[in-house]
């Protein structure tokens, strides 16, 4: 059984095992895109694969849509190459459900995948892709840090400061070959588009439009490109760029899950991590529960998603459920996961919820220090999403989730995971910041973490941070027994683009510090800080 278009033409083998095929005839769904393409979506990666793809599969299975999606990969272009081309486009879909039974889709709505590379013929289709009047949406799961043009100080970066020299012809970084694209579609007319970013952070819309409306502004004011363009991008008539929130666990591909498709005959099982870092198979493993909610700004029409269970909705309500999962319900909970997880020697979420002062810990994050600040957005019970994170998904032992990847790029997602909740204590008449307990030994873990030293006092590998390069000095001449070493933290703590706060301004600075010192004993403090203060 392999993952090829050949290889589905004798269906019986798959149906027999339980693989759901695609109910429609792909080679003319292939040909309706090209021709008359609908959606592009930027960033091939897994929750790419497991929730958008699916989703249009089972749209085009009912014929509520009659053509598929297009891809595009400009980060790591090896995915491509390595999980796209070599299959036919095709993805296997495999839902990891709690009482352990699988749902096996084969998914073929993906018509498409280019490489974002200039000079190649797969840039060429996408100009002709993002040129073509009947586009009504460009989808983007690129991560937060794909939006960033500047460093931490606000600087821009190197290859934004050249791209914004070289104009649309030129540019190479990821958003100056969107905002390249977007040119194109001005240059054929403007027909209108919506520009739908998807990935977990604040206002992603905003963060997106701010991002292309800097290179609209720059390269008109130096000539190099026509008059008219920055007005297009600003345009709400023209260009939509609505907020979102999307939801759903997509871990790497799992060894469990490969010997069960091995058990079945499927032979596509490899996986690889690419020379950029991603972790790709022909397949993908996700949990069942899954959320998008998207603000009704499409210009141009959209895709009947709502069919699929998509809400869409209005730019105030999207904005509350965001914030509910981001800053409260579910983002916060797997952050103290992963900084505790590493550090106590977890390979697996679902592991560390069998832990009591673990699950102690993530029960009084959510409920008592989260929850109180929740607006209720109306379309989602957030005391209901909550439980649903704690006793359905975490615990799911089926899913592979692990510490180690959550905890890539903290320093990028304390601020919006935790500030904001900080923010509405101080803000707040009725609730009190020095009651926040769990918050601030969260962010002591973290410092504990950098250290890069683990409760047994062995060192670990750290996951990637852009900001390992300004924060790891700070820790540098830090060991275990150093329990005056609280006050090192000073530089990191106070910094407000980590924290979304100054922490001393706020008032936790200080307890932060004397954390971190418990945990600094010897060997075995972190846990014992751990459940001391999670049984208070």
């Amino acid at each position: 059984m392999k993952l090829t278009t050949q290889a589905l033409a004798d269906r019986a083998p798959w149906e027999d095992r339980g693989y759901q095929l695609p109910k429609y005839d792909r080679e003319e769904v292939i040909r309706r895109t090209h021709e008359r393409p609908i959606w592009l979506h930027l960033g091939a990666g897994n929750i790419f694969r497991a929730f958008l793809a699916a989703d249009a599969q089972r749209l085009l299975d009912r014929g509520w849509m009659d053509t598929g999606i297009i891809v595009g990969e400009g980060y790591d272009c090896e995915i491509i190459e390595k999980a796209y081309r070599p299959f036919d486009n095709l993805a296997l879909s495999v839902t990891l459900k709690p009482e352990g039974s699988i749902d096996k889709v084969v998914v073929g709505s993906i018509t498409e995948s280019l490489a974002m590379q200039r000079q190649t013929p797969d840039w060429a289709r996408l100009e002709e892709v993002m040129q073509s009047p009947s586009l009504q949406m460009v989808s983007f799961t690129i991560t937060e840090k794909g939006y960033n043009l500047k460093d931490q100080q606000g600087r821009y970066f190197q290859n934004t400061e050249q791209d914004f020299a070289r104009g649309p012809d030129g540019a190479d970084s990821y958003m100056g070959k969107v905002a390249a694209l977007l040119y194109k579609r001005f240059l054929c007319g403007g027909p209108a588009i919506a520009l739908v970013s998807m990935d977990n952070c604040s206002h992603n819309g905003t963060r997106l439009y701010e991002a292309l409306r800097d290179f609209a502004s720059k390269w008109e004011s130096q000539g190099l490109v026509e008059k008219g363009f920055l007005s297009y991008v600003e345009d709400r008539e023209k260009v939509g760029f609505p907020w979102s929130m999307i939801d759903k666990i997509t871990p790497r591909p799992d060894a469990k899950v490969v010997e069960m498709l091995k058990a079945d005959g499927f032979e596509d099982t490899e996986s690889l991590k690419t020379k950029m870092g991603s972790f790709v198979a022909p397949f993908v493993n996700a949990e069942q529960t899954q959320y998008l909610v998207v603000e009704d700004w499409f210009p141009n029409g959209r895709p009947p998603l709502d069919k699929a269970g998509v809400i869409f909705t209005q730019r105030e309500t999207v904005d509350q459920v965001e914030k509910m999962k981001v800053c409260t319900c579910l983002n916060p909970l797997h952050t103290a996961l992963a900084v505790f997880g590493c550090l106590l020697g977890f390979t697996r979420i679902s592991d560390e919820m069998k832990d009591e002062d673990l699950r102690r810990m993530v029960e009084i994050i959510g409920y008592k220090e989260g929850l109180p600040v929740v607006v209720d957005p109306g379309i989602l019970d957030p005391r209901a999403f909550l439980d649903t994170v704690i006793h359905e998904r975490f615990p799911n032992v089926f899913m592979p989730d692990s510490p180690q990847r959550i905890a890539t790029d903290t320093s990028q997602k304390l601020a919006i995971r935790f500030g904001e909740t900080i923010k509405a204590y101080l803000a707040s008449d009725e609730l009190a910041v020095d009651d926040l307990k769990m918050i601030p030994l969260v962010f002591a873990g973290w410092c504990r973490y950098l250290m890069g030293v683990d409760d047994r006092g062995n060192a670990f590998e750290r996951s990637d941070d852009p900001m390992f390069g300004q924060l790891l000095p700070y820790l540098s001449g830090v060991a275990l027994g150093d329990t005056g070493a609280g006050q090192t933290l000073r530089p990191i703590l106070s910094n407000d683009r980590i924290f979304g706060v100054d922490l001393y301004a706020a008032g936790l600075g200080q307890r932060v510090e004397s954390y971190f010192a418990e945990m600094l004993t010897g060997p075995g403090a972190v846990r014992e800080t751990l459940h001391r203060h999670v049984s208070e």
